[in-house]
């Protein structure tokens, strides 16, 4: 019974979240407090899948985390800056709080005080990638800074959660450096579990075993082993279908994070006058983001996006405050105001995320004077030269029109990706591919296409994409031809409505497109009876 109420309330409470147009988490954290108050304590079932919601989240991101992306200037240099600056600001605003007593405040040590704006200084993770895969946009530059960002947060997590515990690595911690060699061997499991259900059981071998308890037996965190491990076998062509398989089930238990947060602190008025003063301070950790990426030389939307995902609290706060309410370091009714803190910050951050483009144009003209003159090379203005030909996106459909297409228009042809690695594999392969997000407003701006421009294939793997970038074609005037990929009948009207000139429906034709290949290549120069027929028909005919 316990556990049906609770289905009940979690699905109704992320289905009004979903009716008033906000992401379902935002439901899901309130379907934690409404159990909270009907009654409902910790259960065990909820945080076991938490934790392992979380784990499987920060696998799935190293699945599709490209390590050197952490040493860029803008992704390390931004995470230790803010860092720093939010544990100055942030313990200035607590110190003010405590000499005004506002309530909870007015008893707070100084050690206290250093311990929240170290946890304040946080953004979340879960919040980060769920809302860049519901967008498709964690390939597109901002998304791949602010999972950076991230990811070395969460490592001064990992460092103070060593050092507050006391608990340093064993003496049997660097034998992890032998997982290196290792990859060979998964990299041939991965070959050989095919694309099934062995395939999703060995993602959770990979990560809950082999990376996360591998790493807790050495006295390393085993969300950090799960991360290391999914980040070993990035650059495997099955690392992608891994963490596709993986989807549903970290979802699913993801939903679990969340109603975790609400069962787990009864919250307080006093807790929830805080809570919302501190996520009015929000605006000021958001603009210090946006400045700093700006400041390394991204554009001013590729900044202001990056700062929307970051713009919120994180349960890594929350882990922090929960060792140190352990330890004795912070009075234990902080923890309610911290959860209800990062509560309320996803539920700002969520609806400035998803209309962040809206919100964008809107600050244009204001942010457009910060942005720096000499742009980071990833987002530099992009010139097609006298190219007749454009397709976006060069996964494997992208690259069958190139080919096809080259055949017409002999160096005519260019294609655009946001991958960098897909974009040095295509070069290496000869073709012409530069890097540039179609899903990105500023792509746009910055396209110089040539008066010669024919035709553009829209060949991105997510509808979405290639909606949008139908939509940017149209009001941007291309004298260009338009065809698009869908799999979807209700996509492809929607594509042809947009005024998409042809739309190739992936699931439709494909069979077709086999059947005339197989044709083709194994029976068109044999004559069955009735084509004999037919053929004497029409000389007599003729005749």
């Amino acid at each position: 019974m316990e556990v049906s109420l609770l289905i009940t309330i979690t699905f109704l409470a992320g289905y009004a979240a979903h009716l008033l147009h906000l992401p379902p988490l935002i439901g899901f954290l309130s379907a934690g407090f409404i159990l909270h108050y009907a009654g409902f304590s910790e259960m065990e079932l909820v945080n076991s899948a938490a934790d392992l919601g979380v784990t499987l989240l920060l696998f799935t991101v190293g699945l599709k985390l490209d390590i050197r992306s952490l040493f860029k200037k803008e992704v390390i240099g931004t995470a230790s800056l803010h860092m720093l600056g939010s544990l100055v600001f942030f313990s200035l605003c607590l110190m003010a709080f405590r000499f005004a007593e506002l309530p909870l405040t007015s008893g707070l040590e100084q050690h206290s005080i250093y311990l929240l704006a170290f946890a304040l200084g946080f953004s979340s993770t879960v919040f980060a990638v769920k809302a860049l895969e519901d967008k498709s946009e964690m390939n597109a530059l901002y998304g791949r800074v602010a999972i950076g960002i991230l990811i070395i947060q969460d490592i001064f997590a990992v460092v103070f959660l060593a050092a507050s515990t006391g608990k340093l690595p064993t003496l049997y911690a660097p034998l992890l450096l032998f997982l290196w060699p290792l990859r060979p061997l998964f990299y041939r499991l991965l070959d050989r579990v095919g694309h099934g259900e062995l395939q999703i059981v060995l993602g959770f071998f990979l990560a809950l075993v082999v990376g996360a308890q591998l790493f807790e037996l050495v006295g390393i965190k085993s969300d950090i082993g799960a991360l290391v491990m999914g980040m070993l076998l990035a650059s495997h062509s099955g690392a992608n279908y891994m963490a596709k398989a993986l989807f549903s089930f970290k979802e699913i238990m993801l939903v679990a994070f969340f109603l975790s947060i609400g069962l787990s602190y009864p919250p307080s008025w006093d807790a929830f006058g805080i809570a919302l003063i501190l996520c009015a301070l929000l605006f000021v950790k958001n603009t210090a983001y946006m400045l700093l990426l700006m400041f390394f030389r991204l554009r001013s939307r590729t900044a202001f996006l990056g700062a929307a995902s970051l713009g919120n609290f994180s349960e890594f706060g929350l882990i922090v405050s929960a060792i140190a309410v352990k330890l004795g370091w912070l009075p234990g009714e902080w923890m309610a105001a911290l959860a209800m803190a990062v509560s309320i910050s996803f539920m700002i951050s969520a609806p400035i995320h998803k209309n962040a483009d809206k919100v964008y144009q809107w600050l244009l003209p204001v942010l457009r004077r910060l942005q720096r003159k000499r742009l980071n090379i990833e987002d530099q203005p992009i010139e097609l030269g006298q190219m007749q030909v454009v397709i976006l996106g060069m996964g494997r459909i992208g690259e069958g029109a190139y080919d096809l297409m080259q055949q017409h228009y002999p160096d005519l042809v260019i294609g655009i990706d946001t991958d960098l690695d897909k974009i040095e594999r295509q070069i290496n392969q000869g073709r012409a591919v530069i890097q540039g997000d179609a899903t990105d407003s500023d792509f746009w701006e910055k396209l110089h296409p040539s008066s010669e421009l024919k035709l553009v294939l829209l060949a991105m793997p997510h509808h979405h994409g290639n909606e949008y970038a139908l939509k940017q074609l149209k009001k941007g005037n291309f004298n260009a031809k338009i065809a698009a990929i869908c799999q979807f009948a209700d996509e492809a009207k929607k594509l042809r409505r947009l005024g998409a000139d042809e739309v190739f429906n992936l699931y439709n034709e494909a069979g077709a497109g086999f059947a005339e290949h197989v044709y083709n290549e194994l029976l068109s120069s044999e004559k069955s009876p009735q084509g004999d027929k037919q053929a004497g028909e029409n000389v007599r005919f003729r005749a």
